[in-house]
């Protein structure tokens, strides 16, 4: 499929989407020097809030795949961050947005991390507004893939922001979000990790390596569906269990729904949602470089195939007996484990689409969905207020 001539992906209507996956090994490398650039500009931003108040909270948020970004990088900022400082937290900004009460702290000073494609989803500047007018002490740190949006231009005005622009190829122009969610998660992983700048060097460019080379080996990926296959799941532990949502809406979207899908961690999948699992499943198991989560990932891989129900069960790591396993590379750190993992499932969710006859850079054929979400009526907060 990616391998296929320019002419055949667009009549298959999927050359937009096959060129953004394949482009991602060296959009993060660009990221990784836009990042290097910032850097000294970030720091000083970061740096002149940890004096002011000692420590915040720091609240990633977006819509969607924007939000699963910051869902993904809390759980490496655990682990990584300067959590002396920050108090790491995702929330979905339709969740600010629709129940602010339930979100925001009114005293506690929040820097709010935004990640956009665009920055045109309504939700993007409302949930900003709201911040600016519900909380006392709130700073703004825009991420986003668009120069152009709303979100971009309505950071630009304000004292109280740092905005954050990714290279101009993060901006998507495909349905799902590929790119611009790899490159949002690498680019808040590199800002607010500790790590000196050789080590995240080190480790992005071994993920970009191993994405190239999952891409090479498209072939084997695809034995992991069939025609008969109508449900996946995807399970992970860590980083990669929340990342796993994000990897199970790349099918959905794809797919325009004609495979369901399921997400949860390894350990969590047994609580319920292994019962999603039918004969025509496929079952990808994402594995944990950490030797003590690794135990947990294995042991559901081998506790789900020795049911003997669902019709394809995949194990993928560096570390893994069996499966699909990484071509040979340093170990990388749970933090930046999740960018092979990237690549491995864009591949699935684009072979998928074509499995099931749709189109993957226009998957809606009804057009109830859209690659910038239309339709939210955005309510003011002093009018109810003063009700």
């Amino acid at each position: 499929m990616l391998q296929l001539p320019k002419e055949r992906l667009k009549e298959l209507g999927a050359d937009v989407t096959v060129r953004e996956i394949l482009g991602q090994p060296n959009l993060w490398r660009k990221v990784f020097k836009e990042y290097k650039t910032l850097k000294p500009e970030i720091d000083e931003f970061l740096a002149k809030l940890i004096e002011k108040y000692g420590y915040l909270r720091v609240l990633f948020t977006g819509a969607g795949s924007s939000q699963y970004v910051g869902d993904t990088v809390v759980k490496s900022l655990v682990e990584l961050g300067d959590v002396k400082h920050f108090r790491f937290e995702s929330i979905g900004s339709t969740d600010i947005v629709s129940a602010p009460q339930s979100t925001f702290e009114k005293e506690t000073p929040t820097l709010l991390v935004s990640f956009a494609r665009s920055g045109n989803s309504p939700e993007s500047v409302a949930a900003v507004e709201i911040a600016d007018s519900l909380l006392t002490n709130v700073y703004h740190l825009v991420i986003t893939c668009a120069k152009d949006g709303k979100l971009a231009k309505y950071a630009k005005s304000k004292s109280n922001a740092l905005i954050c622009l990714l290279p101009e190829e993060s901006n998507d122009q495909g349905f799902a979000m590929t790119g611009s969610c790899s490159s949002m998660t690498l680019f808040s992983t590199l800002t607010f990790s500790k790590e000196n700048l050789t080590a995240k060097a080190q480790q992005v460019e071994t993920a970009a390596t191993l994405a190239e080379a999952i891409f090479r080996r498209e072939n084997e990926i695809v034995q992991s569906l069939s025609e008969e296959i109508s449900r996946v799941v995807y399970v992970g532990s860590g980083p990669l269990g929340a990342l796993a949502r994000e990897l199970q809406l790349k099918i959905l979207e794809l797919t325009a729904g004609k495979i369901a899908t399921v997400f949860d961690s390894s350990m969590g999948l047994r609580h319920g949602p292994k019962s999603f699992i039918d004969t025509h499943t496929a079952a990808f198991i994402f594995c944990a470089n950490a030797a003590y989560t690794r135990q947990y990932d294995l042991d559901l891989y081998h506790e789900v195939k020795a049911d003997g129900i669902a019709d394809k069960i995949t194990l993928i790591g560096q570390n893994v007996p069996e499966g699909f396993i990484y071509d040979d590379a340093a170990e990388l750190r749970e933090a930046y484990l999740v960018f092979p993992a990237f690549a491995f499932a864009h591949v699935v969710a684009i072979n998928a689409s074509i499995l099931v006859n749709n189109t993957p850079d226009t998957p809606s054929a009804s057009g109830t969905v859209n690659r910038v979400v239309k339709g939210v009526t955005i309510h003011s907060l002093r009018e109810n207020e003063e009700q």
